[in-house]
């Protein structure tokens, strides 16, 4: 599809995490970014205030690798779906959006979920149950196996209610399994797409 650049020869680009939904910018493109993005396979743009080409991570070191690349249904605005190596505002902030109305949504649970883990991973803190677990790779099993089975016992008569937390609960325990193996949900997002086909 032909892009639509502005009288300015601008297109806004949204600038998505591929693994997690998650909006990390939104930025503009000339055609000369475009084409350096595509060639690249690294996101870059058109900097407004500086007047002038950017790479994304040329001073930080916090590129993003283009994924995939979608043109809406107008050809006047951009979606680029990256693999971030680190965070995306200037702020240090992961996403650029994060002032205003924070509240928690779903899609952001599974995210927060695996860098929590990850975290834990890393610093082992004492009193911690997702170290513990980290540190019992059969404790993990046995955990995953208690919870599905609640699982599978609430769906057949509990409340939906009682069902979701049985379900977190699986969800939950599932992560640090991934975790343990150095495995990210993303292994099995993967699994599943590839059956789609």
């Amino acid at each position: 599809m032909k892009i639509a650049f502005d009288s300015d020869g601008l297109v806004p680009c949204v600038v998505q995490d591929a693994l997690t939904g998650e909006v990390l910018t939104l930025a503009y493109m000339n055609e000369q970014a475009l084409e350096r993005t595509r060639q690249t396979g690294e996101l870059h743009f058109w900097s407004r205030s500086r007047d002038e080409l950017w790479h994304k991570g040329d001073t930080s070191g916090n590129v993003q690798r283009l994924l995939a690349l979608r043109v809406d249904c107008d050809g006047d605005a951009l979606l680029a779906l990256v693999d971030p190596a680190g965070p995306a505002c200037h702020t240090g902030e992961r996403s650029c959006f994060h002032n205003g109305e924070l509240a928690a949504v779903p899609h952001e649970a599974l995210p927060a979920l695996e860098r929590v883990v990850a975290e834990r991973r890393a610093a082992a803190p004492e009193r911690s149950y997702t170290a513990e677990l980290l540190a019992d790779p059969p404790l993990i099993g046995d955990k995953l196996r208690e919870e599905a089975d609640e699982a599978a016992r609430a769906a057949a008569g509990d409340s939906d209610e009682r069902v979701a937390e049985e379900a977190a609960d699986v969800l939950y325990h599932l992560e640090v399994l991934l975790a343990s193996r150095g495995l990210s949900v993303t292994a099995a997002f993967e699994v599943l797409n590839g059956r789609r086909r």
